[in-house]
């Protein structure tokens, strides 16, 4: 992410900060504070952190006049910029920087230890954004970059929309008793139950008296249908088997068979 914010902001403020002069390191080893003469500290004043761009400067000012006394320009962290000290959690090694480029290592210590925690959290805070919106510019150029989907209209090239049309429901097939889909029977009239069982003519109607008229007819509108205009009367009979042509004691005691 490139540096051109053209103002800067302010992440964090410390009224009281002490400066010293450390020694220069013989080795690799840790800084120590307990190097430094921490009674008689050479400098006292305000620190103010501020940021542009994806730079952070720790600023030493004068408590008073706010005249800027050194700063430490911060590019990343943790660096060589800022370091702690191995025996404290209040002290930290920053390298100041003046206008020509030329640098130096001094020692910063707070009187409280709530106060270096902000002063830590402050800088991680600002380099973690950093990191994020260096990774959403980077995705941001690889998207660009990247081959584009084309999702516009070929020449000649047409759309249809289907908008409120379902599809239709078949409807449900009427039904009769039991549910297995069966025409009821026509009205006027009963279907008429096979012929009686006769081993002479199976086809042939039992005979009735000649007194009772009127009692089979016709329905008009089915001729293959038989009804019974009297259904008190015992038009059929029971029905004999094939092979004994008298009627049983039980098919004697009913008029109709049950189905």
């Amino acid at each position: 992410m490139a540096t051109e914010a053209a103002y800067e902001s302010i992440l964090c403020v410390k009224p009281e900060v002490n400066v010293y002069r450390i020694p220069p390191r013989a080795s690799n080893r840790a800084y120590r504070a307990a190097d430094w003469k921490l009674d008689t500290p050479d400098w006292s004043g305000r620190m103010r952190i501020t940021a542009k761009g994806n730079v952070a400067f720790i600023k030493l000012e004068d408590k008073v006049s706010g005249e800027l006394f050194a700063q430490a320009p911060v590019s990343e962290y943790p660096g060589v910029t800022v370091e702690t000290v191995s025996d404290s959690s209040r002290y930290f090694v920053i390298r100041i920087q003046d206008d020509n480029g030329r640098g130096a290592f001094i020692g910063v210590g707070f009187g409280d230890r709530g106060d270096a925690f902000d002063f830590n959290v402050a800088l991680q805070d600002h380099f973690k954004w950093v990191k994020q919106e260096t990774e959403l510019s980077k995705n941001a150029h690889l998207a660009d970059s990247g081959p584009k989907l084309d999702l516009g209209f070929k020449e000649g090239q047409t759309i249809t929309l289907n908008i409120g049309q379902g599809k239709k429901r078949d409807k449900p097939r009427p039904q009769g008793a039991g549910g297995f889909g069966l025409l009821p029977p026509p009205p006027g009239g009963k279907v008429a139950p096979p012929p009686l069982s006769d081993s002479s003519n199976h086809n042939t109607l039992p005979q009735t008296d000649s007194s009772v008229t009127g009692l089979v007819e016709l329905d008009s509108s089915n001729s293959n249908t038989v009804l019974q205009s009297n259904p008190g009367a015992d038009l059929w009979g029971d029905f004999t088997s094939t092979t004994n042509s008298e009627p049983s004691e039980q098919q004697k005691a009913t008029n109709w068979i049950q189905f």
